[in-house]
């Protein structure tokens, strides 16, 4: 299948690259004791952060090592990056990875008060984790990431999540992107309230439909995560609220894919 191109409709150069590794583990904020739980995707933050330390920007430790704050201010990654738009498809069966529970120790002495200062860590990861990942090239900060990643420059190794977790950044190029006039579908992750998803389309035979709250930004007081509700699903949309791009990528398959 081959995407239209007409007259009239918007077109634009996007960075399109795969982002995988053996396991990922984006840490979930509400739960830190005993066990420790993963998002089911990488989300917008993380994702920045990953960008960031491939651009060598810095992060949330060198805020805290600051003495004094006369504003508040946001990690130099997401200061950089925030205004990026991006889009994102995971390759997995009906919009989940598989994921176990993970035990080991950290004995580092000050990581537990317990005596012989073990900490026994458990830690929920995703398995085999991959996604297609698209980035507008609509500015210079996006270009100068297109440039690090298709040039294969990075300043700091990228992770997912932590640094247990090395990402593989493959099969990076730049592909046309054009407007869809009618969509009909959405193949990665949108917002919720930014389409409608038709629940009585028979015309899928395994339809599903993921739903999960992700973070999507910052808060300035506190660098907080701030959420949105994403969905991911083969079913068909209607009442879409933003632009949808088809692009034609390398799997030889045409994408409908949303920016956030």
């Amino acid at each position: 299948m081959k995407s239209s191109r007409l007259k009239g409709v918007e077109q634009m150069k996007v960075l399109r690259f795969t982002l995988s590794g053996k396991q990922a583990f984006f840490k979930k904020p509400e739960v830190n004791k005993y066990y420790y739980f993963t998002y089911g995707h990488i989300h917008r933050v993380a994702l920045l952060g990953l960008l960031g330390t491939v651009m060598g920007y810095s992060g949330y430790a060198h805020i805290v090592q600051k003495k004094k704050m006369e504003a508040p201010e946001y990690p130099e990654f997401y200061e950089q990056l925030k205004e990026l738009k991006m889009a994102v498809i995971p390759c997995c069966e009906k919009g989940s990875f598989p994921q176990k529970i993970i035990a080991f120790n950290n004995s580092v002495g000050y990581a537990s008060m317990e005596k012989g200062g073990n900490l026994i860590v458990r830690q929920q990861w995703l398995e085999n984790p991959k996604w297609y990942v698209y980035i507008m090239l609509d500015s210079e900060v996006a270009e100068a990431v297109a440039d690090s990643i298709i040039g294969r420059k990075c300043v700091y190794m990228p992770y997912l999540g932590s640094n247990d977790h090395p990402a593989d950044i493959t099969e990076a190029s730049m592909i046309d992107a054009t407007e869809v006039e009618t969509p009909k579908k959405i193949d990665s992750f949108f917002v919720r309230g930014d389409a409608v998803v038709d629940l009585d389309d028979f015309e899928q035979d395994n339809p599903y439909k993921y739903e999960e709250a992700l973070p999507v930004r910052l808060d300035l007081a506190f660098n907080m995560y701030e959420y949105e509700r994403f969905v991911l699903t083969n079913l068909a949309v209607s009442e879409i609220q933003k632009k949808i791009y088809a692009v034609d990528d390398i799997d030889g398959r045409t994408y409908h894919i949303a920016f956030y």
